[in-house]
Formats: C-alpha cells, structure tokens, sequence
C-alpha cells in the first residue's frame, strides 16, 4: 500500500495495516473451503476413471457388459462365423468404414470392418446414438420377428427398430444415425482391457 494513502499518524497507520491483513486473511479463508468444493469428489474421479476388464472368460458367441462413466460397455467376443457374416452386409450399412466424425467418431484403431483392435473382441458402448435407449442383442441369424429375413446377427433398437451389426455399424436409413460408440480402450494383456484410456503411441 503506498505511503500517501495511508495515515499519517503511526497508531493509525499500524490500525489500517492491521485491518487489511486481517481482511486478506478472512477472505482467504472464506474462499478456500469454496475453491476447494470446485474439485471434483473422490467418487467423481471414481466414476471417471479407465475400468480394467478381464476378457478371459468370455466364451465365442458370448458377450460381456461392464460400466465405464455411468455407461454399458459390451464386449462381445466373435466367433469365427460372426466375424464372416459381416462382409455380407456392407453394402445395407450407412457407415461402414467407420469415417464419420463428430460427437461418435470412431477411433483410428477401430476403423475397419471389424471395428476393433483385435478381430475376435468388440467393444462398445450400448447406446443407440438415436436417442439414447440401449439396444438388445440378436445374434441368431435368420428370419425373426422385426428383422430382415437375411439377418446375420447384431442389435436391434428396440424404441425406434434401429438395426446394427456385429460390429455395432448402422444399417442405412435407420433412426440411429451413426454407428455404436467405440469407447478409448487398450489390451493390457491378451485377457485383460484397460477402458477408458487410449495406449500411448
């Protein structure tokens, strides 16, 4: 505080000084308990953090569902005739490479017919990107009621009829318009994911 605002008696002077540190004090220490409200809880940073999922005991032709972020993530491991069925529907597909951007872009190691890192391993967020509703699995293929008599297996939205396949791609002319969310995961071993977090290049 510069001299010439302050007082020029001593006793006064000393008073002001006195009063402003005290104040800066108070502020402080009422500002403190707000600023610190301001970071996230332990359960928040809980509900954030990457999931560590053991795929070892997913038998072919099963799938697995976990949380991540208050989400369903599906692992479905593929069999070899599931993994075959998919080039028989790329042409009915709205995306099938997987090049779309924006809000569900899908991850560079995800863009390919399989959509995934390892062939045998999908994962997935179990969300319709329509309007949110968690579609339901239909794996059996052939004639069923609401699906296409050439089904090869895959999800159906139940709300609105939206259809995917077993790599979670969007028929053409669905509701849903764009593939199943791929989430950022990596393998920590050859039976364990790491959801929630991309390998490091």
């Amino acid at each position: 505080m510069s001299d010439s605002i302050l007082p020029a008696d001593p006793s006064r002077r000393n008073a002001v000084l006195a009063t402003c540190t005290a104040g800066a004090v108070g502020g402080a220490a009422v500002a403190w308990p707000f600023l610190k409200s301001l970071k996230p809880s332990e359960r928040a940073l809980a509900a954030g953090a990457p999931v560590e999922v053991d795929i070892g005991d997913i038998a072919p032709g099963e799938m697995k569902r976990v949380e991540w972020r208050g989400k369903p993530v599906w692992i479905l491991r593929r069999t070899p005739e599931m993994l075959a069925s998919l080039a028989a529907v790329t042409s009915k597909l709205a995306d099938p490479d997987s090049q779309r951007g924006g809000e569900y872009a899908t991850p560079p190691y995800a863009q390919n017919a399989g959509r995934a890192i390892k062939d045998e391993f999908l994962v997935v967020i179990g969300i319709c990107t329509h309007l949110g509703c968690s579609p339901s699995d239909k794996f059996t293929p052939g004639p069923q009621p609401s699906l296409p008599d050439d089904w090869q297996g895959g999800f159906l939205c139940p709300c609105h009829g939206s259809l995917f396949d077993l790599s979670g791609r969007v028929f053409a002319n669905m509701p849903a318009p764009d593939n199943l969310p791929v989430p950022p995961y990596y393998y920590l071993s050859d039976t364990r994911l790491l959801i929630g977090e991309e390998k490091a290049a």
